[in-house]
């Protein structure tokens, strides 16, 4: 479904439970019998190496493909996302023949080793937020490391996806050694979760999903799980800001992507130095940013992804607007079609509110103010998520203090949204388990052998 109309765009098949199996098999196939995980590293490394090659070549029409399935402006599509997934699988290509055992000393005449070998075969669920992004991080790492993958886009953006998967196997990667299937959670995700021939799992997406995903893996064969789950990432602005910069920054870390972005920076913490100046700004930059069709050159927001993401967060903007907080921007549906917002922005909110507690997934900026630093870090705290949180700040001793205090996977300083392939990601607490991205990925889709032989001089050979 287009989400600048509402209308359909394109109908692709439902992939069920029967269909998991059989790409479950396949890739079972694959990697116990295929060329895959027998190939030298290096042969690994130049096919996800073509694969960038072909992304880059086909730039356009992935750009174009991900705007018009998922909304997201084409500026962003075209000039970050795309040129990051190119990225992520040269690093992952670079990593392919780093992959490096140990020897470890041993008691008496023994010698040890440590392998790192492939985990067998990867499901792996990606959300409709960023298709491409998280195609990128979890069957970058995945082959990578000589695994087979069965990958299930999201119901709502399956087109950037089989596209992309299209490409891979264009650059030469086996078949079944990629496994793309698009369905809904509760059948083909479900299956995937729970199937006895699935070896490792990595799902992003909410928290009330990520933990039925966690109990159907262990109710299955105990496959081990990573999970990268939903926030409520604080933004603090302390008392020595720059007030410019920092309403713009703090603008891009709650509205970027229309706001469905799990480290979205939606609880802006303000010192109350600086609180009404901005407050002010904050609203008119809200006031003054561009909604609309995402394929039009100056266009800062698109729709929402779908009617039921679009409803849940006027439901939310209503709960801010009973519950107290001063509704500065905003509020209700932009235009008359499709599925777009009004930047929205509340000041005077309390963090008993549920815009301050819940994840709202939507252009929602939610503003409270404090009075010190103490006082910041326990508010900032005082969530079940702990995915990310920004800082800004002049001063060296505030950015130190507070990055180490914060309970999140991530912390950025002075800026936003900055992803590297190698820097990891994830969360503490209900935002997750384990990391992706960097060498850090790479562990989760590798098992550690340990191989003891005696010595030759041993006195019993």
């Amino acid at each position: 479904m287009d989400p600048r109309t509402g209308e359909v765009i394109a109908r692709v098949a439902e992939g069920d439970s029967e269909d998991i199996d059989r790409a479950v098999a396949a890739a079972r196939r694959a990697f116990d019998e295929g060329p895959w995980p027998r190939m030298t590293a290096y042969e690994r490394c130049r096919v996800l190496l073509r694969f960038a090659d072909l992304i880059e070549q086909h730039a356009d029409e992935i750009a174009a493909l991900e705007t018009w399935d998922n909304g997201k402006t084409l500026a962003q599509s075209a000039g970050a996302e795309v040129p990051m997934l190119a990225r992520c699988m040269r690093y992952y290509a670079g990593w392919a023949d780093k992959i490096h055992g140990l020897v470890v000393p041993a008691d008496g005449a023994h010698h040890a080793q440590v392998l790192h070998e492939p985990v067998g075969v990867a499901g792996q669920i990606i959300p409709w937020n960023f298709p491409l992004l998280m195609f990128a991080w979890k069957v970058g790492p995945a082959l990578a490391c000589g695994n087979a993958v069965v990958l299930k886009t999201a119901e709502q953006t399956p087109l950037s996806a089989l596209y992309v998967a299209s490409l891979l196997h264009e650059a030469g990667l086996p078949d079944g050694v990629l496994n793309v299937v698009s369905g809904f959670g509760p059948t083909a995700g479900a299956a995937l979760c729970s199937h006895m021939g699935v070896d490792k799992l990595a799902f992003t997406g909410s928290t009330g999903t990520g933990q039925i995903v966690l109990e159907l893996a262990a109710r299955s064969n105990l496959k081990p799980v990573t999970l990268e789950l939903g926030g409520k990432s604080p933004f603090i602005v302390m008392d020595d800001a720059d007030v410019d910069q920092a309403v713009e920054l703090a603008h891009h870390a709650v509205f970027f992507n229309q706001g469905q972005c799990c480290c979205s920076g939606s609880r802006t913490f303000v010192h109350e130095r600086v609180y009404d100046e901005f407050v002010e700004k904050s609203k008119a930059r809200a006031m003054k940013r561009v909604v609309g069709d995402p394929f039009r050159n100056g266009v800062e927001q698109g729709p929402q992804i779908d009617e039921e993401q679009f409803k849940k967060i006027l439901r939310y903007v209503q709960s801010g607007v009973d519950s107290g907080a001063t509704l500065l921007a905003g509020g209700d549906r932009a235009g008359n079609r499709g599925f777009y917002i009004q930047p929205t922005v509340f000041a005077d909110a309390k963090d008993d509110m549920k815009i301050a507690r819940e994840e709202i997934f939507g252009p929602v900026q939610t503003i409270l103010k404090f009075s010190g630093v103490e006082e910041v870090i326990r508010r900032a705290n005082a969530s079940q998520y702990g995915l990310a949180a920004g800082v800004f700040t002049r001063s060296l001793d505030a950015a130190n203090t507070l990055s180490r205090a914060l309970r999140v996977g991530t912390v950025w300083v002075n800026c936003y949204d900055v992803f590297d392939a190698g820097i990891p990601f994830g969360g503490y607490k209900m935002s997750g388990v384990g990391r992706e991205k960097g060498v850090y990925a790479l562990r989760n889709y590798l098992q550690t052998k340990a191989v003891v032989t005696p010595i030759r001089d041993a006195a019993w050979l």
